[in-house]
């Protein structure tokens, strides 16, 4: 079918808003293909200090270019239970390499740290900073210039997205991610999200409320629900940077085994070819394509900021406006917690990314024309990989949704427009995860109440002073300020208080991650409060409108555009080494322009 009007034009903007910038970064890529690996024109002692934990075989055959140098770059650690999976990986792909004519090497591992352990905790205050640092040492790791292609082991928040971008830097040369997968189901996403409500009312104790989150994530492998971490795994398939159907494959698997070996196979076959190239994939049709499918899947809000930042890094920029008005025409074709009952592994289960991208491309909703690790066209994403013969092979993929409860054909979706909408009004622009929020709470009018602190919104909730209509106002939470948090655990107690009958909804500067449930919420307001934004001004009290159908935020007071700018000094980034982020706190850009420090 005929690409939809709508794409089309917003891709010609883009392009032709990112032409200076992706000529520039194109020459960049251009002039180190030229330049080549510095292998060659590198001494004897130089070669030594970057081959000596190679076989004698490998390191002749690499001095003499005869081998082609796959760079592993890791972000495993065993705490994190998406990256305890990576423990092996680097072993099994280096067998891997020998048996398809290659050497790979660990090239640097990167942070990963993990949002589920820090929600609420000082630590969140670095989490998005997190981002560009794994950018910066994903580029540490590449620079020594010895590698002719770029593996990518990453999954969850920040990591994926600081993958990208670092290896971005580095887009002369293949790159391919490689998933990991989701832990197998545990207990049912709405029996942890009572067991959490529970938990907020005082009904339950710690003891309760632990054996239900440990019940949940059990084991390693990704979280199950679609939050930022699974977004990413979506984002690297239709964007083409994984293989076809990898992404929600369980660890441990001989099928997991297999398409590990095929990425390293794959990652070869273009170093050797000198084909589909990082700057090639990552092209202004490929970034649409990203927006696309996080509308489509209702994902992470965390992207509309992420999704700037690893354009920017490949010269494309793309910005809300792109994303609001791909929104308009985007439809919600797929139900994931926190979205709906179901988790990855269900929807995996129901068709997946391959009936995705079959009934978006069959509805003219994605660029087919694009080039992917696998080469020229995204129709190669709707195939999925099985097993014949202890061998890996590829099908056709779900013609059909498997399950209509969790993935629906574009020509009956759940909601005919994407889910997440761009907020505008006179306290400047935000983002609205709509793809849970029900029809009877898109629109919210009610007194404000400023909170400075999450904990302090559930003290007054556990005092009983908030049964009643309202719009919770927390400013001051944005990346100049304290880094941009999460502030998911205000989710279980303003949903308590949907669930009375009150109508209520939360303003913020801040994040609520891809975990944004079913309660209305303008976040990542920008201009930020500490930049002088309108934010910063509104008082408990003060009338407000929120408008997730027309897409505005309202403030009613007379007063509101005449009163002074309110700015305030952060004093409280000291502790667990936040004080050596100030350069990032001064640096960082506002949240519409992807909260970055690098470009």
């Amino acid at each position: 079918m005929k690409l939809n009007s709508t794409i089309e034009a917003i891709t010609a903007r883009i392009i032709t808003r990112s032409a200076e910038t992706r000529s520039l970064y194109l020459k960049q890529m251009q002039q180190a293909r030229i330049d080549g690996v510095a292998r060659s024109a590198m001494s004897c002692g130089n070669l030594a200090h970057a081959y000596a934990g190679c076989s004698s075989h490998e390191k002749g055959a690499l001095a003499e270019n005869e081998l082609k140098n796959i760079g592993i770059i890791t972000s495993y650690n065993d705490m994190l239970s998406a990256h305890k999976v990576y423990e092996d990986y680097p072993k099994q792909i280096r067998t891997y390499a020998t048996a398809h004519n290659a050497v790979a090497q660990v090239a640097g591992a990167v942070p990963a740290m993990c949002d589920g352990v820090t929600q609420g905790q000082n630590g969140m205050d670095l989490s998005l900073f997190s981002r560009d640092v794994v950018a910066m040492a994903t580029i540490v790791g590449l620079s020594h210039n010895v590698f002719d292609a770029v593996l990518c082991l990453g999954i969850c928040d920040k990591i994926v997205p600081g993958l990208l971008m670092g290896s971005l830097r580095f887009g002369h040369l293949p790159t391919v991610f490689v998933p990991g997968g989701p832990m197998p189901s545990g207990i049912s996403n709405e029996e942890k999200s009572n067991i959490r409500q529970l938990y907020a009312e005082g009904k339950i104790g710690r003891d309760e409320l632990l054996k239900g989150e440990s019940d949940s994530y059990h084991s390693p492998g990704t979280c199950t629900f679609y939050g930022t971490a699974n977004s990413n795994q979506m984002l690297m398939e239709i964007m083409g940077l994984q293989l076809p159907g990898s992404s929600f494959v369980n660890p441990g698997t001989a099928l997991r085994n297999l398409l590990t070996e095929e990425a390293v196979r794959v990652v070869a076959e273009n170093a050797r070819n000198g084909s589909n190239l990082l700057m090639d994939i990552v092209s202004e049709k490929t970034m649409v394509n990203g927006i696309i499918g996080l509308l489509a899947t209702g994902g992470s809000t965390n992207h509309t900021i992420h999704l700037i930042a690893m354009a920017r890094a490949a010269g494309i920029i793309i910005n809300w406006e792109d994303m609001s008005e791909l929104s308009a025409v985007i439809p919600l074709i797929t139900r994931m917690y926190p979205n709906g009952a179901a988790d990855v592994n269900h929807f995996h289960a129901s068709g997946g990314m391959g009936f995705v991208i079959h009934t978006l491309l069959t509805h003219g909703l994605l660029h087919e024309d694009v080039t992917t690790i696998m080469g020229k066209g995204l129709t190669k994403f709707t195939q999925e990989p099985y097993i014949v013969s202890n061998k890996l092979a590829w099908r056709d993929g779900a013609k059909e949704s498997l399950n209509d409860s969790i993935i629906r054909d574009a020509s009956n979706p759940f909601s005919v427009d994407g889910g997440i909408k761009i907020i505008r009004g006179n306290l400047g622009r935000s983002v609205v995860k709509t793809a849970a929020v029900s029809a009877e709470h898109l629109i919210i009018e009610a007194p404000a109440i400023v909170f400075n602190e999450q904990h302090e919104l559930i003290s007054a909730f556990k005092n009983n002073e908030l049964n009643k209509d309202f719009i919770a106002v927390l400013p001051f939470q944005g990346p100049a300020h304290k880094g941009m948090p999460e502030l998911h655990q205000l989710t279980p107690t303003l949903t308590i208080l949907q669930k009375k009958g009150f109508r209520v909804a939360l303003v913020t500067d801040g994040r609520m991650s891809g975990a944004s449930g079913k309660v209305p919420a303008a976040i990542h307001m920008s201009p930020e409060a500490s930049k002088g934004g309108s934010i910063g001004k509104i008082k408990t009290g003060d009338l407000l409108t929120l408008n997730c159908v027309e897409g505005t935020l309202t403030c009613h007071e007379s007063d509101f555009a005449q009163r002074a700018t309110v700015t305030k000094e952060s004093t409280d980034q000291v502790g667990l080494g936040r004080e050596l982020f100030g350069v990032f706190r001064r640096q960082v850009t506002d949240s519409e322009e992807g909260a970055c420090t690098l470009f």
